[in-house]
């Protein structure tokens, strides 16, 4: 009687303490049920009313079941957390629809920003498809913001494997479309033109995805003035053609000067697919973009050569034989560029499709610190230029011996304070106002990629429509330059580090296949017959025991 009232009144008393002191204790070894202490002060620091819709409900399958429990786990965790109401809800938008209203309502999603997944699910009469919704949506503060749940999901349809990557991600897009929400800022970001630059229609999807979080548009450095250089926080590079005045770089180094943040996504060598198809082969030459000088300066050098790579994205070619007759081929000089996994920046992503990439070097420059963020595999071959290219090299098959080397760096992050290009030099003809350009820049940071198709969309030979950045529409495969891009737009213009959230891991656990394959008899022993031997034996100790306790 006393243990009972002990326990009764020690539970009372928990409970009142409960009310006044908050605490959650994670059992598990990654921590997977604990936030980050930048989500926390985030959370805690909010002021207005939250709502997030979470549309991946219903009957789904097993891995994708994981993936909602995990997002209603973190959103719990949220919730507790929260220095304001979180209202939370899962839905299954289409449940118990007819078709016509299944189409109606997925169009309506779809123009929010909430993009259906069809799967193929396995039953008993073959395979059946299942359209899903593995997206989210938060609200507050006048502000919504689209949240994908599913990252890096390819064409190979490894669910085990992207479930477990998109559940470490979690809490890295929730918490960042929170502050997004609240905050109300649109950082712009902004796309050279006037040099050559990918066009419009080649920069189509990167665009659009980028305007759903940012003020996104193109900017013409000879047009431009300080005021409009002022407004921006990223200014991205992409492919230029045509030589870069003095005039030019004098504002792009103003912008770096300011604390402007930078993408260089630049191609050193002339040489285009295209073109090698026309002709059957072609000149693969340096160009001349004036740039040498100003990257130097900001501590990157981008070479002028070619990788080959035999880890490569394969391309379309028209064989002997029928007429018409079209085959894929690997190409080397169209690397899958694996991001280096020790950099939060690129975590969690998928190989990068690129083409015609040259390596980049660092240079050692005070105040400035470099890591490497994009590399090739081990197996490539680099080629000075110029260099002839021609469409027979296909056939060659990488030589192991040749192509045996080390990962070559193509990507490269770099921040710090960064010395003025313009430093005791004449101001250059074309700049009619005042610029204030000190010895350093402001604390900021760059990218330099070795490669200006990183982000360019492919268009359909068809129709002129685009396709989505990183899908490859000849072997329907999707690559990580998507993610590649939205990372570095959340990194460079989110002056709180929220990339850093990338540092969870989940560890997945699942079986070994191999292990279970070749041991299968021994397990289904241990597990069928070893209880059933264990019980009957804890029985006939128990029956000599009692016999024993009781004869006397």
């Amino acid at each position: 009687m006393v243990r009972l009232l002990t326990f009764v009144i020690g539970l009372v008393l928990l409970n009142i303490v409960a009310q006044y002191i908050f605490t959650r204790i994670d059992f598990t070894k990654e921590k997977r049920f604990t936030l980050t202490s930048k989500s926390k002060v985030i959370l805690k620091e909010a002021t207005k009313p939250i709502t997030i819709t979470v549309f991946l409900d219903g009957d789904l399958p097993a891995a994708f079941k994981r993936l909602r429990n995990a997002t209603k786990d973190l959103l719990a965790d949220y919730k507790a957390y929260s220095g304001t109401d979180i209202n939370i809800e899962f839905v299954d938008p289409i449940s118990g629809l007819s078709g016509a209203e299944q189409d109606t309502v997925t169009n309506h999603l779809y123009q929010i920003g909430i993009e259906p997944t069809t799967l193929n699910i396995k039953n008993d009469n073959g395979f059946a498809q299942k359209t899903i919704f593995p997206m989210a949506i938060v609200e507050g503060n006048d502000h919504q913001q689209s949240v994908k749940l599913l990252q890096n999901l390819d064409a190979s349809g490894n669910y085990e494997e992207n479930i477990n990557n998109s559940i470490q991600n979690l809490e890295y897009i929730f918490t960042s479309a929170i502050q997004k929400v609240l905050s109300g800022q649109h950082p712009r970001i902004g796309f050279t033109e006037g040099n050559g630059e990918l066009s419009d229609l080649f920069l189509s999807d990167a665009i659009k995805t980028l305007s759903e979080s940012y003020d996104v548009g193109r900017v013409n450095l000879n047009q431009i003035d300080k005021t409009g250089l002022d407004k921006l926080k990223v200014l991205v590079i992409a492919k230029p053609e045509k030589e870069f005045t003095e005039a030019e770089k004098y504002k792009i180094n103003y912008f770096v000067m300011n604390g402007g943040r930078a993408v260089w996504s630049i191609d050193q060598v002339s040489a285009s697919l295209d073109s090698l198809r026309g002709a059957g082969e072609q000149l693969a030459f340096n160009k001349k973009l004036n740039l040498d000088d100003m990257l130097f300066m900001y501590g990157a050098r981008v070479n002028y050569n070619l990788v080959a790579d035999a880890n490569c994205a394969e391309i379309p070619l028209s064989m002997g034989g029928q007429q018409g007759q079209i085959q894929m081929a690997p190409w080397v000089f169209y690397p899958i560029l694996m991001p280096d996994t020790s950099n939060n920046l690129v975590k969690n992503i998928d190989g990068i499709r690129s083409e015609f990439v040259s390596t980049v070097d660092t240079i050692g420059v005070k105040g400035l610190s470099k890591k490497v963020i994009l590399q090739t595999s081990a197996y490539n071959k680099v080629h000075n230029t110029p260099k002839m290219l021609s469409l027979q090299m296909v056939a060659e098959q990488p030589n192991p011996r040749e192509y045996a080397s080390t990962p070559q760096t193509v990507g490269v992050l770099i921040e710090g304070k960064f010395p003025s290009v313009f430093l005791n030099r004449s101001v250059p003809v074309g700049i009619t106002e005042p610029y204030n350009l000190p010895a350093e820049s402001k604390p900021t940071k760059m990218i330099v990629i070795g490669d200006g198709d990183i982000f360019k969309n492919q268009i359909s030979a068809r129709d002129g429509s685009v396709f989505p950045l990183g899908f490859d529409r000849y072997t329907e495969r999707n690559y990580g330059n998507k993610a590649l891009l939205l990372n570095i737009a959340d990194f460079l213009s989110n002056d709180d580090n929220l990339i850093a959230l990338r540092n969870k891991e989940v560890k997945i656990r699942l079986l070994d296949k191999v292990r279970l394959r070749t041991e299968k008899l021994q397990w289904q022993l241990i597990n069928v017959v070893f209880p059933l031997l264990l019980l009957i034996s804890f029985a006939i100790f128990q029956h000599y025991y009692r016999k024993h306790k009781y004869a006397r």
